[in-house]
């Protein structure tokens, strides 16, 4: 269980920081930097579990599994991505049972059509609002612990215009949505008219360069009125550079690059090496043969 929940969190008033995760590396890691809440990136699973792209191509089982080993590695609340629901409304509700049992202290659901795509790309096909209004309905009502929240995104903005996507934000928090998640929002003055237009917890996707919305410092974030902030990218992207970098240089040197971290000692220490060989060592003591 976690050690607060995510409602604890947002009743603090104070800016609520989730960097992605993706495994237990990544969960790991992200808990002992000192996080209160971690954010399951579905970017993040599909590309290091599967190498395939942010495209609805990974399902809800997949997903299921990857939340279940991370709740098994941290207590941190964790803010679950869950794409479109992976259905209709039975979907929906399922998905919800499913993610609530697996460890999710929040779920996010999106206005896309199937297949999705990921937020900050071009194409991204909506469902109609009134039927993303019964998702979210359905959603509520399905959680059966009270400390679960319901994030409704909304992606109307890069296709249909930010007044789009701040009347369906209104539409699904008037249906049960705890959290509101305008997605791409594409600068400083719109995500000021977000912060003034919806009276509700928010919650900003910080994607970083490449990304369709302007990075922000987290205390700017929370003088527009957010709540939530979630950096998706921010491990899988630092995995990803150093590793070409290392793999390059082996690739061509024959061997580690001089600067690398020592590959055995942290990750020892992360994985939790020094546990098993106390309890090994007291084992030892306690029941070999004399």
């Amino acid at each position: 269980m976690s050690t607060a929940s995510l409602r604890d969190l947002l009743n603090r008033d104070a800016m609520i920081l989730a960097p992605g995760v993706f495994d237990g590396f990544s969960a790991r890691l992200a808990e002992g930097a000192g996080f209160d809440a971690l954010y399951m990136t579905g970017y993040g699973v599909s590309a290091s579990r599967y190498g395939l792209p942010d495209a609805g191509l990974v399902g809800l089982g997949e997903m299921i599994d990857a939340l279940r080993m991370i709740r098994s590695v941290t207590t941190k609340p964790i803010i679950a991505d869950a794409d479109t629901g992976y259905g209709g409304l039975l979907n929906v509700r399922h998905t919800v049972r499913q993610y609530e049992t697996a460890g999710a202290s929040a779920i996010q659901i999106e206005d896309q059509d199937f297949p999705k795509k990921c937020g900050h790309t071009l194409g991204r096909r909506l469902i109609a609002t009134e039927d993303m209004v019964a998702k979210v309905t359905v959603a509520a009502e399905a959680r059966q612990n009270a400390e679960t929240l319901i994030i409704a995104r909304t992606d109307a903005r890069t296709e249909f215009g930010l007044e789009e996507a701040i009347a369906r934000a209104r539409a699904y928090h008037a249906a049960g949505a705890d959290v509101l998640f305008v997605e791409s929002p594409e600068s400083e003055e719109e995500l000021e008219t977000i912060g003034r237009a919806l009276d509700a917890p928010l919650l900003a996707n910080m994607v970083g360069r490449g990304g369709r919305t302007p990075e922000l410092p987290a205390s700017r974030l929370h003088a527009l009125g957010f709540r939530i902030a979630i950096y998706p990218g921010i491990g899988f992207g630092a995995a990803l550079a150093a590793m070409e970098t290392a793999f390059a240089h082996l690739r061509q040197a024959g061997a580690i690059p001089q600067d690398c971290p020592e590959p055995l000692t942290g990750a020892h220490k992360l994985v939790g090496f020094p546990e098993i060989w106390a309890l090994e060592k007291d084992w030892d003591s306690r029941f070999r043969k004399k």
